[in-house]
């Protein structure tokens, strides 16, 4: 049978449940733009220091994934992505726990 019966509804509202339009289409909530910020931790030489400390960053709250920029003999640049700020005091201890410090100057 491929015959169609038109119900001649001319409510947009009429209709059964799976195709009646909806009238109240609820706003969906809005969603957080993703966070990244850098930060220059010292000490790092190796692929394991990278390791740890993207290890210990990405078990903060909200953390979605961490990317470092190794620099041997200076400064590495380690940027965290996450759906929220993440606290300060929180990077600092976990990149103390990891076995390095915060840079004192992010330039």
């Amino acid at each position: 049978m491929t015959d169609r019966i038109e119900l001649e509804l001319k409510d947009a509202n009429a209709g059964c449940a799976c195709c009646a339009a909806p009238s109240n289409i609820e706003a969906s909530a809005p969603v957080a733009a993703p966070v990244s910020e850098d930060v220059l931790i010292t000490g790092m030489t190796c692929s394991h220091c990278v390791s740890s400390v993207s290890e210990e960053l990405s078990a903060l709250d909200g953390v979605e994934s961490v990317a470092v920029d190794l620099n041997v003999g200076g400064a590495s640049r380690v940027t965290i992505h996450s759906t929220a700020p993440v606290d300060p005091a929180a990077v600092r201890s976990a990149v103390e726990e990891a076995g390095y410090s915060l840079a004192t100057s992010q330039a």
